[in-house]
């Protein structure tokens, strides 16, 4: 029955992760924590849990989702290359930071997160990227690539709700924005999942099947289900508008907001 249900996430992450280009982790993680919670596991490690195994398992959706939308032509190598050092970097660095926090905390800065990029995103649906502007230089676009990577370790998240915001914002269509941030969750999992095995194995968690913040049940059969589905997300992308795609990237990010600031206030 638990293999059941890591498989569904899997399912729906996947495909969440092609469409928008955000690894899945904004599914993963508030379904693993209701998960968790019924399965009993320790209040107060549950969220960092959920957090730990979303990064793992974005390792393998990120490498699906981002096959797909290179097919398509929509990666952006040169700037995923100026990205990746500081996403690196900023992502194990997020992964302590989100050590040392509170599980209510976590919920709350999440959750007033996903609600202020559901905005800006709703906000500009229909306003169109102006191609005139350019990307910042390498070096600039390497210290976005470390804010970026810091937030998304803290987040669970493959860091599609920052990179696809911050491309646009530089005159990055949005399919090419989407693309470009699947590729970008690759080294964003990476090195956060490290960082959360890293971090909570000094914590010595009393839960099994785990590796520090990571739990390897769970791990595998989100990745197992994801790694298919996340192609399907990648074509429904390409025939949907960019308008289109906001909406649905906005909605989806708000739902998931609001659920966090509820629980964050409620613990």
């Amino acid at each position: 029955m638990e293999l059941i249900i890591y498989l569904a996430i899997g399912a729906i992450a996947g495909f969440a992760a092609g469409l928008f280009g955000v690894g899945g982790g904004l599914i993963i993680v508030p379904i693993l924590y209701v998960v968790f919670t019924q399965m009993g596991y320790d209040p107060s490690v549950i969220m960092h849990l959920a957090l730990g195994t979303s990064l793992a398992t974005i390792m393998v959706t990120s490498i699906s989702s981002m096959m797909a939308h290179n097919k398509n032509g929509a990666v952006l190598w040169p700037v995923f290359k100026n990205l990746a050092p500081g996403l690196v970097i900023g992502s194990f660095i997020g992964a302590g930071i989100a050590g040392l926090l509170s599980g209510a905390n976590l919920q709350l800065i999440i959750g007033l997160f996903a609600v202020w990029v559901a905005y800006k995103m709703f906000k500009g649906a229909n306003v169109m990227v102006d191609q005139t502007k350019q990307l910042p230089s390498a070096p600039m676009q390497t210290v976005a690539g470390g804010v970026i990577g810091i937030a998304s370790a803290i987040f669970g998240i493959g860091g599609g709700s920052l990179t696809v915001p911050y491309l646009n914002r530089n005159g990055v269509v949005m399919q090419k924005a989407v693309g470009t941030s699947a590729a970008c969750g690759l080294p964003i999992a990476i090195a956060g999942a490290i960082g959360f095995m890293f971090f909570g194995a000094k914590e010595q968690i009393n839960i099994p099947n785990t590796i520090g913040y990571v739990h390897v049940y769970a791990f595998i059969g989100i990745s197992v289900m994801s790694f298919i589905t996340a192609k399907f997300g990648a074509k429904v992308a390409h025939a949907l508008s960019p308008a289109m795609l906001k909406k649905c990237f906005s909605g989806l990010l708000v739902t998931i907001g609001l659920y966090f600031i509820y629980q964050g206030i409620m613990r």
